[in-house]
């Protein structure tokens, strides 16, 4: 695909000018003839550079206030021509339409003016309609024509242009077209979705035009990527490249402490996307350290977040553990300069935006896509059904263990005791297996189970899993409820002095 095609016209409509001048100015240099309209003419023509209205070709003005101006035969008859076929390149000197060899568009910012909280005619006017036509027409007839569609080519464009004098190959014009139905579908993608909103279209459109292949996938055997703004969440400041797995630790990390986003320092340790470690206390020392001791085995190589600014005590104490990740709002410069210590502790601060409201994940053939657990349980939510009910510290707990609940694999038991995790059964087939495993784990690292806390992500149809936690000491149990058969976990708490609330809300996470 060598077919070399040298710009002799270019027609150039776009909303931002920034860092068009050099291309104008190359193009001219070049001997380029060059169309425009509105404001982009108004701004070529201050250049001091000669520029042709589109107005000259078409004989019709720009009408309805700006939204018709390139939208003419003569415009698009211009871009779509093929100019092997002879049929075509007749009818352009029997209608008098010049031959435009390259198309310069910035679309109008609709993504930006939704973002900015505009009203909705303001929305409706940044929906581009001359420009995303002029994409569309010069992209499909790159074998001619080369369309740049998007600012960021501009700098790729004029390089390409100045070392080889205005001429293109058929392999960067087709380059370029990739790129421009890339800016198109993303266009529409971006204004389907504000139009559907609410969902009345059972219609999925993903469009992440920030994409980043990834050293590998889950394994190494698996290629990974990663599409997303991520500089719009946390600024990196050391360490190696996120991998795959890393990436699911610090999602796992951030939707876990936004539960505790305004609460008094709090500190988290997670592996394979569970937590092994939370604690709140009044110094973030204090809650780092008692995080620590909920699985001190579990945190090697762990990512580990934090609520407040990690200072420099804390930072000394972290520099003690081989992590991969350390995520915060803020360091103080001595905690940030212990911290990167290590070349290759990733170190990252979490920008305060707002997180996605709906979750995908592929499923057999197709996409799941479900609105993310935004329900968090809170004190107005409870239901108390045992004679027993808990006073204020056993409540405060079983809040805790909830918000930690909701954030671990099913099935799961978490453990609490004075704001701090003690342990959870994670990822179990069996609620009774989860709670097991979270005893034993709290008393391999020596916790004093009485009077302990217990929450369930889901309801329990027997009353054993609140048997066996009354044998080991827990005295209050916060549960969604629901279970045909809940009178008979509530009986047996009502025998054995334990309290119990329901919340109403089932927290499954798979």
């Amino acid at each position: 695909m060598s077919n070399q095609k040298t710009i002799k016209s270019a027609l150039i409509s776009v909303f931002s000018k920034e860092g068009l001048e050099p291309i104008v100015r190359t193009l001219n240099q070049q001997g380029v003839t060059i169309y425009s309209t509105g404001g982009t003419q108004k701004f070529i023509n201050d250049l001091g550079i000669k520029v042709i209205p589109v107005e000259e070709i078409t004989s019709y003005p720009s009408i309805l206030g700006g939204r018709v101006k390139t939208l003419h035969p003569k415009v698009f008859g211009g871009i779509l021509n093929r100019q092997n076929n002879k049929n075509d390149v007749a009818e352009l000197e029997e209608f008098q339409i010049p031959q435009i060899d390259a198309v310069i568009v910035d679309l109008y910012p609709f993504e930006k003016t939704v973002a900015s909280g505009a009203n909705e005619q303001d929305i409706i006017e940044k929906i581009d309609i001359g420009g995303i036509s002029l994409i569309r027409a010069a992209a499909k007839n790159f074998a001619d024509v080369v369309c740049i569609a998007s600012m960021d080519d501009y700098a790729e464009f004029l390089r390409l242009i100045t070392e080889k004098k205005g001429t293109l190959s058929e392999n960067d014009r087709k380059r370029f077209a990739t790129k421009a139905f890339n800016v198109s579908s993303h266009y529409d993608s971006a204004i389907f979705n504000y139009f559907n909103q609410n969902h009345e279209e059972a219609v999925l459109k993903i469009s992440e035009t920030n994409g980043k292949v990834l050293r590998y996938g889950e394994n190494p055997h698996q290629k990974g990527f990663f599409f997303g703004n991520f500089d719009a969440l946390f600024t990196k400041l050391n360490g190696k490249e996120l991998s795959y797995n890393n990436l699911l630790d610090v999602d796992a990390a951030v939707n876990l402490m936004n539960e505790f986003k305004n609460d008094l320092p709090t500190f988290a340790v997670l592996k394979h996307n569970n937590a092994c470690g939370l604690a709140q206390r009044t110094t973030i020392k204090e809650a780092y350290l008692d995080a620590l001791a909920g699985d001190p085995v579990s945190a090697f190589g762990g990512v580990l977040i934090s609520n407040t600014e990690i200072d420099k005590s804390t930072a000394e104490e972290i520099h003690n553990l081989f992590c991969e990740v350390v995520i915060a709002p803020s360091y103080s410069n001595d905690a940030l300069e212990i911290l990167k210590g290590k070349k290759n502790r990733i170190i990252l601060i979490i920008h305060d935006i707002e997180l996605p409201k709906t979750g995908v994940r592929s499923c057999l053939n197709g996409i799941l896509v479900q609105d993310r657990d935004y329900i968090t349980d809170t004190l107005d939510i409870l239901t108390y059904v045992t004679n027993n009910k808990p006073d204020k510290k056993e409540l405060e707990d079983l809040l805790f263990a909830s918000k930690i609940c909701k954030h671990t694999k099913s099935n799961t038991i978490v453990l609490a005791k004075n704001k701090q995790l003690l342990a959870s059964g994670t990822g179990q087939t069996s609620r009774v297996d989860a709670l097991n495993q979270a005893i034993h784990k709290a008393r391999t690292f020596n916790f004093d189970l009485n009077g302990a806390a217990m929450a369930s992500d889901a309801f329990f149809p027997f009353p054993d899993c609140v048997e066996i936690a009354k044998n080991a000491g827990i005295s209050c149990v916060i549960q969604p409820g629901g279970s045909i058969k809940d009178q008979l976990s509530i009986d047996y708490c009502n025998d054995n002095n334990v309290s119990m609330v329901l919340t109403g809300t089932r927290h499954f996470k798979h």
